[in-house]
């Protein structure tokens, strides 16, 4: 066996030094996986020693504009959930892409009317897959897949460089605060949503400049409701004013009192202690 396998070895070293001679120098016939192989291997590495390509840093920070806009369109997330339960508020956490590339959002939603919730998310034609992630006292954290029949937010802000500060619902649509490069992108956005059926109300619209405090995210209905909750004394031991009285002072749900306080404090302990 030893001797059978000695032979067969050496008949190959023969045939393969046979084929070497018989082949015609490199010069002369370029074999086109030889050609591709060398491309790949030497045709667009950086020479020895040397620096790649870098992008530039590109800013945005220097100026700029804040809208508070109101969006409404019957294909928003969730709009036709938010439609049969009048006393949820939604509050937009985070998105993320799944493996199969469907887009996830985690949302919180504050008030009493869960069941209410629950049953109208069921039905609803821009998600899927509903799941009760957590439940708190006065909370109720989901997770939720668009569907097909969702339009999206971020696709309409993402070619103009708009930054989203704070997403919340209200029962005509949803209230959004985004930052803008300058007043063009908020026009071409403006024209986007409109191309696409999206109705927008700006409610508030102020330049972003050096000036600025640092509580971009504040909206104009958070900074209203601390105005009138300091006023009235809800900061106050014992307080002046209830979280009933206030939604009732503004013309808002309890649950959007509590969750526009949470923000607003959030925010504003951010600014000033971090």
């Amino acid at each position: 066996m030893s001797l059978d396998l000695t032979e067969t070895a050496e008949k190959r070293e023969r045939a393969r030094t046979d084929a070497e001679a018989e082949s015609p120098p490199a010069s002369v016939t370029a074999d086109p996986t030889e050609s591709a192989t060398a491309t790949v291997d030497t045709g667009s590495a950086d020479p020895p020693g040397t620096t790649p390509a870098q992008t530039p840093l590109r800013t945005e920070a220097d100026g700029g504009v804040i809208a508070q806009l109101r969006l409404e369109h019957e294909s928003l997330l969730l709009r036709p959930t938010l439609r049969r339960a009048l006393e949820i508020t939604i509050e937009f956490e985070y998105r993320t892409q799944t493996p199969q590339d469907r887009t996830v959002v985690f949302l919180t939603v504050y008030g009493s009317e869960f069941e209410t919730f629950d049953r109208a998310l069921a039905v609803d034609p821009t998600v899927t897959d509903p799941v009760l992630v957590d439940c708190y006292s006065d909370r109720r954290v989901y997770r939720v897949t668009l569907t097909d029949r969702a339009l999206p937010l971020a696709p309409m802000t993402t070619p103009v460089d708009g930054h989203i500060l704070d997403i919340t619902s209200s029962r005509d649509g949803w209230l959004v605060q985004l930052r803008f490069p300058d007043r063009d992108a908020l026009v071409e956005f403006n024209d986007t949503c409109r191309a696409r059926g999206v109705s927008v109300a700006v409610e508030h619209l102020r330049v972003s400049d050096d000036e600025d405090d640092g509580v971009v995210a504040l909206t104009e209905k958070q900074q209203e409701l601390l105005l009138v909750a300091y006023q009235e004394g809800y900061f106050d031991v014992p307080r002046g004013i209830s979280q009933d009285e206030l939604a009732n002072r503004l013309d808002v749900s309890k649950s959007a009192v509590s969750q526009r306080l949470r923000r607003a404090i959030g925010e504003l302990c951010g600014a000033t202690i971090t």
